[in-house]
């Protein structure tokens, strides 16, 4: 595939509406892709995955799909689904750019609406799933594209749904619109559930049967760096010595070395409490900080910088210590009624750093965050992507000042294994492999085909102590020689 186009200067458009952005190459494949599905006889299935990094531009692509092929006469109206409300406010926001109207479901509407369509929650659309169903009962007199953002927060478990009420509320108010397309930056889970919106394909791995989450249409965060779209990162792993037990039976553990699971888990723990004597986790942040120093007062004044934190309480006590050092620092969490106010003020460039524990992840848009630390012990791929993904918008206003492969955002934290691992691999789309639980029947007439072997994770060390440095993924030789 051919790198995605950076141009999104302004187009014609007819007289009275609003001028419209050229679409990136990938956002016109992805309307081209919703036009084959829907001009298909048989219409096959309606579900179609988008997997596409923070910066791709997936909200802009969605929504300029809506408008072209609603002027084919091909599409009448669109629901968006979203996980949080800030998330659907950001939707409501862009589609009014594009002279689309997005209402927030209000509870009573049983008429199509007039201008565009509606936004849901996830959670407010299972909540008053009844209630929901009944207002939408124009839906199979209409060509209606439901769009779910963030899909595999939409896991779908047949034997257990009342934990997975989004998923199923989801199947149940779209299953009468004509297309179902997904978005993610993440199109895989932790807990080896599939989610709605997407195609499982059947195939063979090391003799086991399982099922592969298969995106329509794939823009790896390598292509989009290439193409100058979003930042590349790089990555600064603290290693050093884990100690465990008292005094006189303590036993020692190499923390990027350890393999045994129980091991690993414990060490992580202890690496990113601020007072372990290992002193890892202040480590992380003196590096951290002077990385961010260092930018601001040279090529990118506005920088700021993020921390992920375990708790509140772990999170209070980073805060602490920056803002000794001098530095501007707010704190947010999910308990903070003043959270909204602050990110956006972070936003503005009222503060150095924020402070998060879970709320600056999946969904949150700063493009002048140039530093991420990660001092949680949360360790599954897809939140350590999504909090490390925070920092590779790029800003408007810089996209003159800077040359393609764009400069680098930086990411501090403890050389844990997986998270090593996890970095080696970020800018590369990997299948989603869902596996049978113990005890399925698997289907021996099933065809075959083979899996892709996981990346090894390689000795990278210069002494057990030291930074473990990684850098973004190997650019093709022309766009190196252009930097």
């Amino acid at each position: 595939m051919a790198f995605p186009s950076f141009d999104l200067a302004a187009v014609p458009s007819p007289a009275g509406a609003p001028a419209l952005p050229r679409p990136r190459q990938w956002q016109n494949q992805m309307i081209a892709l919703l036009r084959r599905r829907l001009e298909r006889a048989d219409r096959g299935s309606q579900d179609v995955l988008i997997h596409a990094g923070p910066g791709a531009g997936k909200t802009l692509g969605a929504l300029l799909s809506f408008q072209r092929l609603r002027r084919e006469g091909k599409l009448s109206h669109l629901l968006v689904f979203c996980h949080r409300s800030s998330i659907a406010d950001q939707w409501r926001t862009a589609a009014r750019g594009l002279g689309i109207e997005l209402a927030l479901w209000q509870g009573e509407a049983e008429d199509p609406p007039e201008g565009g369509g509606l936004l849901f929650t996830y959670q407010g659309a299972a909540r008053q799933l009844e209630r929901v169903e009944k207002g939408l009962a124009w839906l199979r007199a209409a060509q209606v594209l439901a769009i779910a953002d963030e899909v595999h927060h939409l896991g779908v478990d047949p034997e257990e749904p009342e934990s997975t009420a989004w998923g199923h509320a989801f199947e149940r108010l779209s299953q009468a619109c004509v297309l179902r397309l997904g978005l993610s930056g993440t199109p895989f889970r932790a807990d080896n559930l599939a989610f709605c919106a997407a195609s499982r394909v059947l195939e063979w791995e090391d003799g086991e049967r399982v099922e592969r989450i298969a995106a329509d249409l794939s823009v790896e965060p390598r292509q989009l760096i290439a193409a100058g779209d979003v930042r590349p990162l790089e990555f600064r792993f603290q290693d050093g010595w884990v100690d465990h037990g008292r005094s006189g039976e303590s036993e020692r553990s190499a923390l990027s070395l350890e393999g045994r699971e129980s091991w690993r888990a414990r060490n992580l723990r202890r690496a990113i409490q601020l007072g372990d004597p290992s002193s890892i986790a202040l480590r992380v942040l003196v590096l951290a900080r002077c990385k961010l120093a260092k930018l601001r007062a040279g090529e990118h004044s506005g920088a700021g910088g993020l921390v992920i934190a375990r708790d509140i309480d772990h999170a209070r006590r980073i805060a602490g210590l920056l803002e000794e050092e001098g530095d501007r620092v707010f704190l947010v969490h999910s308990q903070d009624s003043e959270a909204a106010s602050r990110l956006e003020a972070f936003r503005r460039g009222e503060a150095d750093w924020l402070v998060s524990v879970d709320m600056c992840a999946e969904g949150f848009d700063a493009p002048r965050l140039r530093v991420v630390v990660y001092l949680t012990t949360v360790v599954t791929r897809s939140r350590f992507v999504q909090a490390i993904t925070r920092a590779v918008r790029m800003e408007a206003g810089r996209c003159a000042v800077e040359a393609i492969p764009r400069h680098a955002s930086f990411v501090f934290a403890p050389a844990d294994p997986r998270l090593i691992c996890f970095a080696r691999s970020w800018s590369v789309a990997e299948p989603y492999l869902i596996r049978p639980r113990p005890g399925a029947v698997v289907d021996s007439q099933a065809g075959g085909g083979g899996g892709s072997a996981a990346l090894p994770l390689q000795a990278l060390r210069e002494g057990v102590g030291e930074l473990i440095r990684l850098k973004g993924p190997q650019l093709p030789p022309f766009v190196a020689r252009q930097a």
